[in-house]
This record gives structure tokens, C-alpha cells and sequence, in this order.
């Protein structure tokens, strides 16, 4: 409790920090060869600390869907000479947490620990073994793997889990994105594939470090030595395919939920594009902001069709997806579907008015701060600089790019990047 309102009592103390000074990130290599990336600061005897792995989704083995997420679930149910019960004892003693998980590109695991010595070197000695020394013991895997099975089935009877496995599935037919887990694919996975599968991904030459907080170089450059000694060699891995070409399609789903779950979009923009930053403007207007973009006063205000209604890009290491969702009336999906086609295509054709964009760059531009408001969100920001290899200042440039961007921009780089006769189109429980 006195941990928490300590961090509570002088996060706006960061946020000024960081909002004034920006983030100075500083880059070395880790004689394991993993690459490390720091930034220090001392507002709060507090260090945050992420390992991020290339040991997403998209290199679980063909038939084995699910083993990467299942992997990193168990690492931290005991690793070392620690079961489950005494790995959480021994941090809630401590005073620290770990957290993290799995997207498609990687896995994380993540440690937020107090500075000083007798917290810090025992906490990084526990996480120091649930990335290197996972136990899996048989009777946890069982139990996780069990109780995994069963939460995917209980899932798979929710019309928005169907929408959104369907929609992943129809935008990337025959890539590993696109790939779903199933029981059976849940079943058919060991033991064994768990530790082939973390000596094979947990290298540390394929290892991002990232450490945020109450240090100074010298001891970031220990810590980073310590941490990934002891990984695995790991193999090489090749990082997922390159996309076919996007086609267009279309899926209705029967199912006997009372709202229509829509959505519409494309494999769009990967992590580092150029067009990355008129996209994110473009898009506050069109649907990622709130009530004043347009898909939300034209089918929420202005028809009634649905409480709320989004769009966002997700770039990732290929082209991740656009994306437009909402959920609608059964009897009037036809309609409100009609409806965001058109204000997408108007959108495509005219782009952001003179008022849109500035409005949008003033929100991109004033709310860029809160990113960066705790060492936590420090942390995820500099994570996935490091992993997705970009510039070291992309955050103090991030206003920059924002500013740059003009209307011609944002009709060039959506027309680059969204077309309208290659969407992909989910309807679960339309008409």
C-alpha cells in the first residue's frame, strides 16, 4: 500500500519531467548479444524492467497453435529453485511484480521492482530465472493447459471472439497472423514442445532489454550482463513471412445474439513505415476520435445505428491491420454496414478538412505527454522502439511528425495503404 501511494504521489512529478525533457535513451549491446535499452531516471526509487522475445504467436508450429502463448503463461509459475507458490511469495515479500504476455510478434515478461539493493538484486534474480530456468513442471502445465482449453471454448460461444477470429482469419489467409488456436490445436501440445519451444525463441541474440528508472548506466549495464547470461543460445528463426497480395471478402455469421458484431478492414501498415504518421492523423478523423470523428456522428449521431463505432491501425513487423468495428441492431446491420462503407469511401476520397486536421494534431500533439507519464508507460514506448528497431528519437520527433503532416498526405498515404474493393468484411449475426 505505502509502494502504491508513493507512485501515485509523484507520477505527475514524471509526467512534467518527461513532458519538459523529453526521453534521452541510451543503447549498448549486452556481451550475450542481446541489445539493451536504458532510460534513467531518478523522481522515483523505482525500475522497471522487460525482456522482449521474438516467441509470438506467429512461430507457433504448424498443428501446435497456441504453444508460444502457453509458453510464456507457465514461465513464471515457478522457475529456479522456486514453485509457483514460493516465486509469488518471494514478490509480494519483496514488494515487486512481474507481468507481461504474448501478441503475435513476441513475448514479454515484464518486473516492477523498488530500488534499493535488498529489493532490487533478489527481485532480478527471480526474473533472472523465469526467462532463463522455467521449471514447467508437469502438474502446472496440465492445469494451465486444461484450464486454457476451457476458457477458448467458453470464448469461442461469444459473437465477438467469432467476429474477431474470423476477421483475422479472412485477412490473413495462409499467414501465420491469421493462424487460430483451437482445443484440438491446444491438446495435441507437450511438455516437451513447451522447453523446445523456450530454447529455441528465448535466445539472447534475439532478445530486446529494456530498463527504465532509479538507475545509473553502470549498474544498467550489470543488471543487462546478469539477465541474459543465462538465456539460451536459442536458433535462428526467420521472423514472419512477407503478406500475398490483399483480396477482398466477405463472411456472415449466423448466431442468435440480439446485436450485430461488424467488422471491416485490411493488413495495412507495418512498425516503421513512413506513412505511419498520416495514417494516425487521418484516422482521428475518420474514427479514432471519439465522438467528434466522423464514422461516430454519422452512424452514431446521426442514425442511431450503434452506441459506438472506431477505427484504428495496429502496425506490427508485417503489415498489421485497419481496422473498423461497432456493433449494431440485427435488423439494421444491412444499413449501418451500408453507411460505414460510405463514410469510409468519402473519407478516402476527400480526406481531412482544413478544421479536421488541425483538430486532430492539437489532440495527437497535447494528449502525447500522458504516454509518457509513468515509468511504466516509459517502458512500453521504449520496448517497442527496441524491439521494432526504431529511431531512438521517435519519441522526441513524434510531435514533429505529427505537425508535418498535411491533407495531401493523408489522402496519398490512405490511398497507399487502404482500398476499398480489398476490405475484409465480418458480419456475426447480421440479418
Amino acid at each position: 500500500m505505502k509502494f502504491a501511494k508513493l507512485f501515485a504521489g509523484v507520477s505527475l512529478c514524471v509526467a512534467a519531467q518527461f513532458s519538459q525533457a523529453g526521453v534521452t535513451i541510451e543503447h549498448w549491446q549486452a556481451p550475450s548479444g542481446a541489445r539493451v535499452f536504458f532510460v534513467e531516471n531518478h523522481t522515483l526509487p523505482i525500475v522497471d524492467v522487460q525482456l522482449d522475445f521474438a516467441a509470438g504467436t506467429a512461430y507457433d508450429p504448424a498443428g501446435k497453435s497456441g504453444l508460444a502463448s502457453l509458453t510464456r503463461d507457465l514461465l513464471d509459475l515457478g522457475a529456479g529453485a522456486l514453485d509457483e507458490t514460493q516465486t509469488a511469495s518471494r514478490l509480494a515479500d519483496l514488494g515487486a511484480s512481474l507481468g507481461g504476455g504474448a501478441d503475435m510478434d513476441r513475448a514479454n515478461v515484464s518486473l516492477r521492482t523498488l530500488s534499493a539493493a535488498d529489493k532490487l538484486t533478489p527481485a532480478l534474480a527471480i526474473l533472472r530465472d523465469v526467462v532463463s530456468a522455467p521449471r514447467f513442471d508437469a502438474a502446472v502445465f496440465e492445469r494451465e493447459q486444461a484450464r486454457t482449453i476451457a476458457a477458448l471454448k467458453e470464448a469461442l460461444t461469444r459473437p465477438e471472439t467469432i467476429a474477431a477470429r474470423a476477421f483475422w482469419s479472412a485477412m490473413y489467409p495462409q499467414h501465420p497472423y491469421g493462424v487460430q488456436s483451437s482445443p484440438e490445436s491446444l491438446t495435441a501440445i507437450t511438455r516437451t514442445d513447451l522447453v523446445a519451444f523456450h530454447a529455441r525463441h528465448y535466445g539472447a541474440a534475439r532478445t530486446t532489454l529494456t530498463l527504465v528508472g532509479d538507475l545509473t548506466r553502470a549498474r544498467a549495464e550489470a543488471i543487462a550482463a546478469e539477465l541474459t547470461a543465462a538465456l539460451p543460445s536459442g536458433s535462428d528463426v526467420a521472423p514472419p513471412p512477407e503478406l500475398a497480395p490483399a483480396v477482398g471478402s466477405e463472411r456472415r455469421i449466423a448466431h442468435p445474439a440480439a446485436q450485430a458484431h461488424l467488422l471491416i478492414g485490411m493488413a495495412a501498415v507495418r512498425r516503421g513505415d513512413p506513412d505511419y504518421f498520416p495514417l494516425l492523423v487521418g484516422n482521428y478523423t475518420l474514427g479514432g476520435g471519439g465522438f467528434v470523428s466522423r464514422l461516430m456522428k454519422e452512424v452514431r449521431d446521426r442514425r442511431g445505428y450503434a452506441y459506438s463505432v472506431y477505427s484504428y491501425f495496429m502496425p506490427m513487423q508485417q503489415p498489421g491491420p485497419f481496422n473498423i468495428g461497432l456493433q449494431t441492431k440485427k435488423a439494421q446491420a444491412g444499413a449501418a454496414l451500408k453507411l460505414t462503407r460510405e463514410v469510409l469511401a468519402g473519407f478516402l476520397a476527400e480526406g481531412p478538412s482544413a478544421e479536421e486536421l488541425q483538430a486532430a494534431k492539437l489532440n495527437l500533439v497535447g494528449s502525447f505527454p500522458l504516454r509518457l507519464d509513468s515509468n511504466r508507460k516509459i517502458l512500453e514506448n521504449v520496448a517497442s522502439i527496441g524491439f521494432y528497431k526504431l529511431p531512438l528519437d521517435y519519441l522526441d520527433r513524434y510531435a514533429e511528425k505529427v505537425e508535418a503532416v498535411s491533407a495531401d498526405d493523408v489522402r496519398a498515404a490512405f490511398a497507399r495503404h487502404v482500398q476499398a474493393g480489398k476490405l475484409t468484411t465480418v458480419v456475426v449475426g447480421g440479418e
